[in-house]
């Protein structure tokens, strides 16, 4: 299947979200169509007893009662068609927001890294967006080009056959040309969206690297490839809508040749008297409306494309694999620390990396042990299984005896305590950040974790406290800060497994004395497993387990027999 077949599909199967709506608008579309040829055969009716039977105005007021009647049911139709297709896009749009969003999070950290992040915002932004277009405007469109002029071929048919056949051979044309000219906008579309996600990465980590560009000086440099990045975009933008003037002006240009066509034969008829007056004039008020909704078709036609556009990003968001922790129903307690034991663990990455090979080791309730080794050695792969942002290529991760593939992941992670390299902060107040996700937070506990981790002064300090808002859009806060706050979630959660990943990497000698002794703290309630470096980390814990390339090698702490066979 080709990949516009692909997208296509993936657009497809997004409709059953909005069916209701859909048939609403269809509906409404199809009472557009009747009240069209109805007033159609009234004006041609009013016409025709005014001017040829020279019938007074006051007799023909219940005729115009009727036609005002039907227009107001006209605008009506046209209204609930419209307002019912907006409801459709409506219903879709958030749907797949939240089914994207629900992807990236079975997908985990690990998997979400296969894609730039500038690719991902601008797929769950701007791709989903242009979504709304082919289900408010497009498929509305489609149904009402389909169902409309084949109404009224059926009624001007058994009235003059030549018409009909002039519709018949002309209305072809329209959509011909429409395919024809969308191909190649199409794939002008496929670039724009693709010239997008690169601009939007490219800002992206140039916001984020702020500080170090500014400190090497590069700003200016900086400036001009965004420049250039939005200029190109710019004018493939331009390109897009050239090619959407050309195909509008085309499809009208037929149009046009066509009712003019059909109104040079109804008037050279009328004149040989072939053609009674009320059917030629219903019939020449027929053709642009026979027409309309084919040029309608060609405009909503390039939301279907820019929907396409979108479709070729979302597609390649859905299609990242769930390696995640696939889940069961177990939700054991964890009373103290937890056991732990990897045996005969292998992982490798969607990508063909091998980040762990044959990797068994067993840590008891309330152990303190660190992992050592050079990066890419597999320490913080050990820490993803765990959390289970990944799961096994094969072999077996027990948690008390139990497998980790059947406990439940939300239940699982409750009793997990994290801390990266750089914690993040959330655009929240300090309160909200110390408990991530509680809707009622136990006030007594986050006093009591913020004290322990040393944050009292630092909230004293500050003007509103725990409600002051950090984070992006509020107070800065410093390394040491940012991991004080990390600490407090630790304390917070009172977790019986934590995991920190280079806690005291970027850290001044102050803030890494402060961690370490808050890490200390944590000792002997919690099974700790802490990937570290530097000599005064690996000195808190009760044994070290060293790794290299996905292997644990033999040392003082580790017995060679429990080596990984590498």
């Amino acid at each position: 299947m080709t990949s516009s077949a692909n997208d296509l599909a993936f657009l497809r199967r997004l409709r059953p979200l909005a069916a209701r709506e859909l048939r609403f608008a269809m509906l409404a579309g199809a009472l557009v169509g009747a009240m069209v040829v109805w007033q159609a055969w009234c004006v041609a009716g009013l016409f025709d007893r005014a001017l040829r039977g020279r019938e007074p105005l006051d007799t023909l007021g219940p005729a115009f009662a009727l036609l005002l009647a039907i227009l107001v049911l006209r605008a009506a139709a046209s209204f609930a068609a419209e307002r019912y297709g907006f409801a459709a896009a409506m219903r879709v749009v958030p749907a797949l927001r939240r089914a994207l969003l629900g992807k990236l999070d079975r997908v985990g950290p690990a998997g979400a890294a296969a894609l730039p992040t500038g690719e991902i915002v601008a797929a769950l932004s701007d791709g989903v967006r242009a979504v709304e277009p082919f289900f408010s405007r497009y498929l509305p469109a489609t149904a009402q080009a389909a169902m409309l002029p084949a109404g009224i071929l059926l009624v001007v048919a058994p009235l003059d056959w030549l018409s009909a056949l002039v519709f018949l051979v002309t209305a072809p044309l329209i959509p011909l040309f429409m395919v024809l000219i969308g191909k190649g906008a199409e794939a002008l579309n496929q670039r724009q969206w693709l010239r997008l996600q690169r601009m939007s990465g490219h800002f992206l980590d140039a916001v984020q690297a702020l500080a170090t560009i500014k400190a090497f000086g590069a700003g200016g440099r900086m400036v001009a490839s965004v420049g250039a990045t939005a200029e190109r975009y710019r004018r493939e933008t331009m390109a897009v809508l050239r090619i959407a003037f050309l195909s509008s002006l085309t499809l009208e240009f037929f149009a046009t040749v066509a009712i003019a066509l059909i109104a040079v034969l109804i008037g050279f008829r009328l004149l040989w008297g072939e053609l009674d007056y009320r059917t030629g004039l219903f019939i020449l008020l027929l053709a642009p409306e026979f027409y309309a909704p084919l040029r309608m078709m060609g405009t909503a036609y390039h939301a279907r494309m820019e929907a396409l556009g979108a479709a070729s990003r979302l597609v390649a968001l859905d299609a990242l694999p769930e390696r995640m922790l696939a889940g069961g129903a177990l939700r054991p307690g964890f009373a103290g620390g937890v056991a732990i034991r990897f045996e005969d663990v292998h992982l490798t990455y969607p990508d063909g990396r091998e980040a762990l090979r044959g990797v068994s080791f067993a840590i008891e309730p309330g152990e303190s042990i660190a992992f050592a080794g050079p990066s890419g050695a597999g320490k913080s792969s050990i820490q993803a299984l765990l959390l289970g942002f990944v799961a096994p290529t094969s072999g077996r991760i027990l948690i008390d005896g139990t497998p980790l593939d059947t406990l439940e992941p939300r239940h699982w992670r409750r009793r997990l305590g994290f801390m990266p390299q750089r914690p993040k902060l959330f655009a929240s107040s300090v309160r909200a950040n110390i408990a991530p996700g509680e809707a009622d937070p136990d006030e007594a506990a986050i006093h009591g974790a913020a004290a322990r981790a040393g944050l009292a002064d630092l909230i004293a300090g500050l003007p509103q406290g725990l409600d002051t808002a950090i984070g992006n859009g509020g107070r800065p806060l410093s390394g040491g800060q940012a991991s004080r706050i990390a600490l407090a979630r630790l304390f917070y959660r009172d977790a019986p497994l934590v995991l920190l990943d280079e806690p005291t990497a970027h850290l001044d000698d102050d803030s890494e004395a402060m961690i370490h002794a808050a890490i200390a703290a944590l000792k002997g309630r919690r099974t700790i497993l802490v990937n570290a470096h530097r000599p005064a980390s690996l000195a808190l814990v009760d044994r070290i387990i060293r790794l290299e390339q996905g292997c644990i090698v033999p040392s003082r702490a580790e017995p060679a027999e429990a080596a990984s066979p590498c």
